[in-house]
């Protein structure tokens, strides 16, 4: 088995041709045409207890949704976590591989995932770039909800710390929007697909004067909203178990939030 018969299948998904122009996805330590040795892990940011994680279990590849190096590195000695992680990945022979903005907008990508998980029905590409890929989505829930049980779900679902939210301006919820990650610069699409709430993340102070009574903003955290990503890789990657008899794959177990609340 190659590298090249995992990025494929993601590939196959989520094409790199999709990711943002400032984005770093697709293999970042390794060859593609190497031979793949040991398991996947998937987590969302490769990290030194991912990389520990990854050398215990005998994986020879990180999937990520996060590129572990997304700014040049002018040298490697370990002064950094990106720079002593791309390191020990090369030490230990551990390819390294991002699926970041282009898992976001593929057809069913990451909004889909989180809107899935949060039983919004009907799905649409939010802000697309082309017939059925772009960013975020919008549809509806079953039913109604009234919209603290809907904040005590975001809560429950994602495992919240706290739900940042603009003013309560509407007593129950139906449409919502979703962008996964740092979903700010979508808010102007999200009062456009005439949601009741549009949740995201990393939402700046002065976005939550934006809805302005039309909706309610809804920050649930960046981990926290694109923890979906694991699951979303696993599934694309499942299928490779019957096709090569040693292929093994493993959700990281140390994939965490590097944000912490005093609660």
């Amino acid at each position: 088995m190659k590298i090249k018969d995992v990025t494929d299948r993601i590939e196959s998904f989520a094409p790199l041709s999709l990711q943002e122009s400032y984005d770093n996805a697709g293999l970042i330590v390794g060859r593609y045409d190497d031979t793949l040795q040991g398991g996947v892990l998937l987590a969302v940011d490769v990290t030194d207890e991912v990389i520990d994680e990854a050398i215990e279990r005998g994986c020879k590849m990180i999937v990520t949704h996060h590129p572990i190096v997304f700014h040049p590195l002018k040298r490697f000695n370990s002064a950094s976590l990106v720079e002593r992680c791309v390191e020990r990945a090369i030490k230990h022979d551990i390819a390294l591989y991002a699926c970041h903005t282009n898992l976001d907008s593929a057809r069913h990508g990451m909004s889909w995932r989180l809107g899935q998980l949060l039983g919004v029905e009907n799905m649409q590409v939010l802000e697309p770039t082309e017939e059925g890929v772009g960013f975020g989505s919008v549809g509806e829930l079953a039913e109604p909800m009234k919209t603290e049980e809907f904040f005590a779900r975001l809560k429950s679902v994602l495992g919240c710390g706290a739900v940042r939210h603009s003013a309560v301006v509407k007593s129950s919820v139906k449409r919502v929007a979703i962008c996964t990650g740092a979903g700010g610069s979508m808010i102007g699409a999200a009062a456009a697909s005439g949601c009741d709430v549009y949740v995201t993340a990393d939402v700046k102070y002065n976005d939550y004067y934006t809805p302005d009574g039309r909706f309610i903003l809804c920050d649930v955290g960046h981990f926290e909203s694109e923890y979906c990503a694991i699951d979303l890789l696993f599934d694309i990657l499942a299928d490779l178990s019957k096709i090569f008899s040693n292929f093994a794959l493993h959700k990281s177990a140390n994939s965490k939030n590097p944000m912490n609340y005093y609660v």
